[in-house]
């Protein structure tokens, strides 16, 4: 038996989904988001928030201040919650409906910046809000995952060292890229270590963060309009850019098999299927990461309606499509009669 007294006591990290059966290739899927969070995001926000308590840096009264698309905000809205802090979140209008409810439920103050970049997203404009509440209001400690070393740091000492003891033979990761601190966390763990790993960044399409040109994006997570300070491409082999349909067809093949994921995880499995199917053989032992589960998402990336506006009718097309509702009755001669509702009973059997 479990028992916690605080939210972030509590992370599922050693669960891995075989994706043999959807995607036709060998590779596991790591599910980072069965904690109260909802996805990878508690592991950087809880080493964030306690390595700057340890300095001093946070204290009674002190309003935590951060940019997020979302899942990060979620994570330090809960800890600030536990902890007794206020937090602001900044976020842009790309950020899910539930994913700013959610936060809001957890106490915390969301401001949307509507105002696009240089390069076409939000990021720029994001941090430039967050600046301009850190100068002007010294109560607000923003921990800025770009740039902060715990972001990593917290994928060096925990998820490398998950992969690398479930996965003792592993040969490639794949690892999403949005601030990088997960990705650079894993990639300097396996760089370490006397195997050789092949990590495999994937980054949406359009993101500049590895030097593709920008364009508008609609689904949050991965991706940047601003180079990440954290980022040494040195540390990775490969790199893998997803657009977003492809990111979509992955997150509704996922969910018709019954795993509903989020719009990063789509876009990590879209990558590690288009790598593997260039690169891997039946003796590959690969491994991607999960960061998020997709309720969230159910109002866009699993909206209809969402689809077709953004991605044209063939979007909401790919979706799982539901089966027309069936009643099943037991007679009382032991027949088990299933009725379609508005046409004749079909006998399905008997008892």
């Amino acid at each position: 038996m479990t028992v916690i007294s605080a939210p972030e006591d509590f992370n599922t990290d050693d669960l891995y989904v075989d994706l043999t059966g959807v995607l036709g290739l060998s590779v596991y899927l790591k599910c980072e988001g069965f904690n109260f969070a909802g996805s990878v995001k508690l592991k950087a926000a809880l080493g964030m928030v306690t390595d700057a308590e340890r300095r001093g840096l946070l204290h009674r009264g002190s309003v935590l201040v951060e940019s997020s698309s979302g899942n990060l905000g979620v994570a330090l809205a809960m800890i600030a919650a536990s902890r007794g802090y206020r937090f602001v979140c900044v976020t842009d209008p790309r950020c899910n409906p539930a994913t700013h409810r959610l936060m809001e439920a957890l106490g915390a103050e969301v401001r949307v910046v509507d105002n696009p970049d240089a390069a076409g997203g939000f990021l720029a404009t994001r941090i430039a809000l967050v600046r301009s509440l850190v100068a002007g209001d010294d109560r607000y400690v923003w921990l800025n995952q770009y740039a902060n070393p715990e972001n990593q740091g917290s994928h060096l000492v925990t998820t490398g060292p998950e992969i690398e003891a479930a996965f003792p033979q592993l040969d490639v990761v794949f690892v999403g890229a949005g601030t990088t601190g997960t990705l650079m966390g894993c990639a300097r763990y396996f760089r370490s270590r006397p195997r050789p790993v092949r990590v495999v960044a994937v980054d949406a399409a359009g993101s500049v963060t590895f030097g593709d040109r920008p364009t508008p994006r609609m689904i949050p997570g991965l991706g940047t309009s601003v180079r990440p300070e954290a980022l040494d491409e040195s540390y990775i082999d490969d790199v893998v850019h997803v657009a977003e349909p492809d990111t979509l067809e992955a997150c509704h093949a996922l969910a018709r098999r019954g795993f509903l994921f989020g719009g990063s995880t789509g876009t990590v499995v879209a990558g590690a299927a288009d790598w593997l199917r260039r690169h891997g053989d039946a003796t590959t032992t690969a491994v991607a990461l999960a960061p998020d589960m997709g309720e969230r998402y159910l109002d866009t990336v699993y909206r209809p309606s969402w689809l077709a506006e953004h991605f044209g009718p063939e979007a909401a097309a790919g979706m799982p499509q539901p089966r027309e509702a069936t009643i099943t009755e037991v007679t009382p001669a032991g027949v088990v009669t299933e009725i379609l509702p508005g046409g004749p009973a079909l006998v399905a059997g008997s008892r």
